[in-house]
């Protein structure tokens, strides 16, 4: 496995502060409010209290320094974070009025980017506070804000997906037949985090007909000789995150059955190939569909065929229709096709990509045939 690498300094989360408050301006925004979330993370290195109804939110316009907005029971923790010698800290305590803190660093008229996971609680404070203001989505207003991972980042995605990838090698060396599903999810978790996950995020063990729902739960079900089984794991590791999917089968497979995989196969193959600079994230999704339809199975292709990856597994760019943001170089995201057959079994294969000067870089090299387990 890799080396763990050397941790983001305060310059690096200076570096990210500028580059957010400068994409904001050309985005025509005042600025960005950042609360408590992965976007928190990703700017300073400060995860606060999960769990906490007070006010904490970085601020960040072009032409003024960075202010994280702290209670000031958490302020020696804020003050501890790696980007912390990068902005200022302004703390307000329990009694008084954390908008009021807030408002006078904010353009009266301005309109901002907010993290998605903002409290509405907080928006609307912020909103009878500066009745002027409005406010967009970081999703809607500034999508592309952490989709370009920098050399370090990448560094951080290819160790998860390797770690994903000897999880996936494990996985098959255990029993399916006659174990619940829950159990070989349990086998997942533990893997992912014996090699080196800190997070387990989501452990998708669909057999038999589950396998015909994409986002299927493990649960109590018996795994079966004769099941189809898809496999989607992934979680954080060094930060930053893995999801990976293959479907393997319990015993030998039907004509059937080894066709859809094929055809499966053959799409994400094609969509990987697909990957280079300039063409748009909707391009990648024609690719694989255009693939699967022409194989007869068009409708039973029922999601988008990636998103991007990060400080969370889920982030923009979105592989799918409409999406025509172009790709750059440092985009990483998914490449996942599948094949749903209700009532009977499901396909899903999948790896992380990353684009790369002239194409794009598979972060998941297991391979991509059927397995076989037992």
């Amino acid at each position: 496995m890799t080396a763990t690498p050397a941790p983001f300094t305060a310059d690096d989360y200076q570096a990210r502060m500028e580059r957010a408050a400068r994409a904001a301006a050309d985005a025509g925004l005042a600025g960005v409010l950042v609360a408590p979330g992965p976007d928190l993370v990703w700017l300073t290195g400060y995860a606060p209290p999960a769990a906490t109804e007070r006010l904490t939110l970085l601020v960040l316009a072009a032409g003024q320094d960075p202010v994280l907005v702290v209670p000031t029971l958490e302020a020696p923790d804020a003050e501890k974070a790696a980007g912390a010698p990068a902005l200022t800290l302004r703390d307000w305590t329990d009694g008084k009025d954390p908008y009021a803190t807030t408002a006078p660093l904010l353009d009266a008229g301005g309109r901002f980017g907010v993290s998605d996971n903002a409290w509405a609680l907080h928006l609307l404070g912020l909103q009878k506070a500066l009745p002027g203001t409005s406010y967009v989505s970081l999703t809607e207003g500034l999508p592309m804000l952490r989709a370009v991972k920098d050399a370090a980042e990448l560094e951080r995605l290819a160790a998860a997906g390797e770690a994903a990838d000897a999880t996936y090698e494990e996985i098959l060396k255990v029993a399916f037949a006659g174990r619940r599903e829950s159990e070989v999810a349990g086998d997942l978790a533990d893997l992912l985090r014996r090699f080196g996950h800190s997070q387990v995020d989501f452990t998708v063990v669909g057999s038999g007909p589950n396998g015909a729902n994409p986002h299927h739960e493990a649960g109590e079900r018996v795994i079966e000789n004769g099941d189809m089984v898809v496999l989607d794991f992934g979680g954080l590791k060094h930060g930053y995150g893995s999801d990976t999917s293959r479907t393997v089968h319990v015993g030998e497979p039907s004509a059937e059955e080894r066709r859809v995989h094929d055809v499966v196969r053959e799409a994400q193959e094609a969509a990987f190939r697909a990957v280079r600079p300039g063409i748009a994230c909707q391009d990648v999704d024609r690719v694989a569909r255009a693939h699967i339809t022409e194989a007869g199975y068009g409708d039973r292709f029922i999601h988008r065929t990636g998103h991007g990856i990060g400080v969370t597994t889920h982030e923009p760019p979105y592989m799918i229709e409409g999406e025509e943001q172009p790709l750059v170089p440092g985009m990483c995201f998914s490449v996942e096709p599948g094949i749903y057959l209700p009532g009977r079994f499901g396909v899903r294969i999948e790896d992380i990509v990353t684009v790369t000067e002239d194409g794009g870089r598979r972060l998941n090299n297991t391979s991509r045939e059927m397995a076989v387990v037992h």
